[in-house]
């Protein structure tokens, strides 16, 4: 196998990493992504021939996602924009509820990011609890955040999300763009569907999640797409301690099960 179609199964995929050991990669080599490859169909015929020894990596995501997570203790996955400052207010509350999780005995996952990913991995970390971060390779964003203690790299969606929900037992969503939305609806979907019982989806900020909570009872439940029993499995808090209260619940109907 040569040519320079096959440059990408080749390159040595992103490894385990702690906070220590974080790796910062330089954007401009990132301007495409292994994700981007994967599902580009333009090009010439011969790449097609590339999907299938694809499948080894995409393989070796999963195998390597659940050898190193397999012994995390309960975890809650956190959500948010990559995007706010350390000096914006959603910053501060992500690191209080990240502080407030660790207390209460879970281990806090978040994509592993900056923004209210590294507020959540800094709260946790700081207040002695287990953080970790599953990263993702993107043209923009530069390794692991420094809170993050246990790490994994992703070059697949598709693999980092299973890991989001296999092991956490809820999720929380602080403001965010299309990368938290994408989150929330796919865990709101395998809630919906029965993939996954008992998991608390809870969204922190109601002046941030009111309006798209509003649009989802009305519009989308007048046009017959929903059901309101569909809208109920959204939670929608403003406090940190109400955030831990329903993580906590949840968890409890888990082991009562």
């Amino acid at each position: 196998m040569t040519g320079s179609q096959f440059d990408d199964l080749t390159t040595p995929r992103p490894t385990t990493i702690d906070r220590r050991r974080s790796e910062h990669r330089d954007p401009a080599r990132l301007s495409s992504t292994t994700d981007q490859r994967l599902l580009d169909q333009r090009g010439p015929a011969d790449w097609v021939h590339s999907d299938a020894w694809r499948v080894q990596r995409i393989q070796a995501e999963f195998v390597e996602g659940f050898s190193v997570l397999a012994e995390i203790p309960r975890a809650v996955t956190v959500f948010g924009s990559a995007r706010t400052p350390a000096d914006h207010p959603d910053y501060a509350v992500g690191v209080r509820l990240g502080a407030a999780l660790a207390d209460a005995g879970y281990a806090v996952i978040t994509g592993g990011g900056p923004g209210i990913m590294e507020a959540a991995n800094r709260g946790a970390s700081e207040a002695g609890g287990l953080s970790v971060g599953l990263g993702i390779e993107l043209p923009f964003e530069q390794g692991l955040n420094p809170w993050v203690d246990l790490g994994v790299g992703f070059r697949y969606f598709f693999a980092r999300k299973t890991m989001f929900v296999k092991y956490a037992q809820a999720f929380v969503c602080l403001p965010g763009g299309f990368g938290t939305l994408d989150e929330l609806f796919e865990a709101l979907v395998l809630v919906q569907t029965g993939k996954v019982t008992r998991f608390p989806v809870i969204l922190l900020g109601s002046a941030y999640w009111g309006g798209l909570v509003d649009w989802l009872r009305t519009t989308a439940i007048d046009h017959a797409v929903i059901s309101p029993r569909d809208v109920d499995l959204i939670h929608v808090v403003d406090d940190v301690e109400e955030v831990v209260a329903i993580v906590e619940r949840g968890f409890q109907d888990l082991v009562e099960k």
